[in-house]
C-alpha cells in the first residue's frame, strides 16, 4: 500500500518537470531544426534533420554578440552595484534606531505599487536631457533604482537573523564597527548576498521594457530588445531567434552555477544544531 502513494509522487514530480522543461526542449529543437523543415515538416517532437547554421549566422551575420556583450555588462554592473546598496542600507535598518526610519522604509515599499508601464514616460523625460538615453550607463541606473528596495529588505531580512550578539562580541575585542561588519557578519551573510546577487541579475538580464523605450541604437542594444532584429516586416527567422535564446541562456545558468553553494549555505543555514 504505501507503494502506491511513492510511485504517484515520483509520477507527479516526473510530470511536473516534463511540464516546466518542454518549452525549453522546444526552443532547442527550433534552433537545430533547418529552415526548409520548420514549415514543411509541422510540429513533431524530433526533427528529421539537424543543423547549427543558425548559430553560426547568429555569431557571424548579426550583431547578437553586441546586444550579447551589452546585457552582460548591464547585468552584472546592476546586481553588483545594487548589492553594495542593498546591503549597506539592509545593514542600517536592521542594526540601527534613527528619525524616519518606518517612513523611508514605507517609501521604499510604496515605490513597488507602480507599474512600469504607468512610469516609463516621466523616467524618459528625466533621463533625455542628462544624456542617458542610448546609453548602458542609463540603463544600469535605472535597474539599479528599480530593485534596490526589494534587495535592501532581502538583505535586512538575512542580517535579522545574525545574532546582535556576534556583532557586539567582536566589538568588545577591539574591533570597529566597520571591522566587525566585515570580519563577522559579511561572511555569514554570503548566501544572502548571493540570493540578491542572482534575483537583481535574473531581472536586468531579461528587462526588456526599459531598454526597448530607452535604447533605439545598436551598439547600445541589449539582447531582449535585440531579439527584435530576427523579425523582419514579411517573416521571422525562428531558427536565428532561437538559437539567440539558447545561447542568452548561457550566461544565466553559469551565473547561478557559480553561487549555487552560497544559495545552498543559506538553505541550509540552521537545519543541523550542535
Amino acid at each position: 500500500m504505501r507503494l502506491l502513494p511513492l510511485i504517484g509522487h515520483r509520477l507527479s514530480i516526473a510530470a511536473y518537470l516534463l511540464f516546466a522543461l518542454f518549452p525549453l526542449y522546444w526552443i532547442i529543437k527550433i534552433s537545430l531544426t533547418p529552415d526548409q523543415l520548420l514549415f514543411s515538416q509541422g510540429v513533431t517532437l524530433l526533427p528529421s534533420g539537424v543543423t547549427f547554421g543558425h548559430f553560426k549566422k547568429v555569431l557571424t551575420d548579426s550583431d547578437f554578440p553586441t546586444f550579447f556583450t551589452n546585457s552582460l555588462i548591464v547585468s552584472f554592473s546592476t546586481a553588483f552595484l545594487t548589492t553594495l546598496i542593498a546591503a549597506a542600507a539592509g545593514y542600517a535598518f536592521s542594526r540601527f534606531q534613527f528619525r524616519g526610519k518606518v517612513l523611508i522604509a514605507g517609501l521604499l515599499l510604496f515605490t513597488q505599487m507602480f507599474p512600469l508601464v504607468m512610469i516609463i514616460a516621466p523616467i524618459y523625460k528625466v533621463m533625455a536631457p542628462l544624456g542617458l538615453t542610448n546609453s548602458l550607463l542609463g540603463l544600469i541606473l535605472i535597474y539599479t533604482a528599480f530593485n534596490v528596495p526589494f534587495a535592501t529588505f532581502l538583505m535586512q531580512s538575512f542580517f535579522d537573523a545574525i545574532p546582535k550578539d556576534l556583532e557586539e562580541s567582536a566589538m568588545l575585542e577591539g574591533c570597529t564597527r566597520f571591522q566587525a561588519l566585515y570580519r563577522v557578519l559579511m561572511p555569514l551573510t554570503l548566501p544572502g548576498m548571493a540570493a540578491t546577487l542572482g534575483f537583481v541579475f535574473t531581472a536586468a538580464w531579461s528587462e526588456l521594457l526599459f531598454s526597448l523605450m530607452l535604447i533605439n541604437k545598436n551598439e547600445v542594444m541589449t539582447f531582449p530588445v535585440g531579439l527584435l532584429s530576427f523579425v523582419s516586416k514579411f517573416a521571422v527567422s525562428w531558427g536565428e531567434m532561437m538559437a539567440a535564446v539558447v545561447m542568452a541562456l548561457i550566461p544565466a545558468c553559469l551565473f547561478f552555477a557559480f553561487i549555487q553553494r552560497y544559495l545552498v549555505q543559506g538553505l541550509t543555514a540552521g537545519a543541523v544544531k550542535g
